[in-house]
């Protein structure tokens, strides 16, 4: 029987699936998505290129996940938490715009290794009780024996659960990676995200912002600038993530051209129709 694959990840969105299916696409990984509470959807990896990568000495799993995080979160109104563990650490990374993303890491047998700093930014960005939920996680990054490192992240969650956050059963920090994909595979809202070219991606997009009450943000100067400055910073970001070889990098690359392209396109397309 061959063993349990040290490295697996999740993606949670505080966003509906439908919103968040479009986007995932433009990370160009096959993926399965399913919806986890009120308000928010779970991306599993479902391809293996990346773990493969990972396990084989290539770009270590949280960051690999950090990029995806960011490039989902930077092109999008709502913040995405990466749920990343391996053979030797687990943590987590949290995108939100063009902040800068921040994280929190535990050795295997739970010892905490990050700065406290990091998870009263955690819940301030996550709009989450400046007392209770931060005592909360303030535990999470003192010593304890008992606790290992997927603990921990059950420990995390538990606070997100406050939020509307609750994960089909199955799909918790720690399992193996084939067995996150099974768990996904059989929910009934279960839906595969897979990259189909730049047309049906765009046009994806296009329908969630008409749906979604967006698109008059998306109109105007200011939205135009934005479109613009997004497509400005997703060049030297895609050109440093091919001269490292980072998927990560060129991920979040590729996801601002992607959205900079999309405002632009829809801004000309609603002026045509008007």
């Amino acid at each position: 029987m061959p063993s349990p694959e040290p490295a697996g990840a999740l993606l949670l969105c505080r966003a509906e699936a439908a919103t968040v299916g479009p986007a995932a696409q433009l990370l160009r990984e096959r993926m399965l998505l399913v919806g986890a509470g009120r308000e928010w959807s779970v991306l599993v990896p479902e391809g293996k290129p990346w773990l493969a990568a990972t396990d084989s000495g290539g770009e270590p799993v949280d960051r690999v996940l950090g990029g995806w995080a960011g490039a989902l979160a930077v092109g999008a109104p709502w913040p995405v938490l990466a749920l990343w563990w391996d053979a030797d650490r687990s943590g987590f990374t949290l995108a939100s715009g063009f902040r800068r993303p921040v994280g929190y890491v535990w050795l295997a047998n739970g010892t905490p290794v990050g700065e406290d700093e990091a998870m009263r930014t955690f819940a301030a960005r996550l709009g989450l009780d400046p007392v209770h939920d931060v005592q909360s996680l303030h535990a999470l990054t003192e010593a304890d024996t008992a606790a290992d490192a997927r603990a921990r992240l059950l420990g995390l969650l538990a606070v997100l659960t406050r939020t509307g956050l609750e994960l089909p059963a199955g799909l918790t920090p720690g399992e193996p990676a084939d067995r996150l994909r099974e768990v996904a595979r059989v929910q009934a809202d279960a839906e595969t995200v897979e990259w189909s070219g730049w047309r049906d991606a765009v046009h994806a997009e296009l329908d969630v912002v008409e749906n979604t009450g967006v698109g008059p943000w998306m109109r105007g100067p200011r939205a135009r600038c934005l479109a613009a400055a997004q497509l400005a910073a997703g060049v030297p970001l895609t050109l440093h993530g091919l001269r490292r070889r980072s998927g990560g990098w060129l991920t979040a690359g590729a996801l601002l051209l992607g959205h900079g392209a999309l405002g632009l396109a829809y801004d000309r397309i609603r002026a045509a129709r008007d």
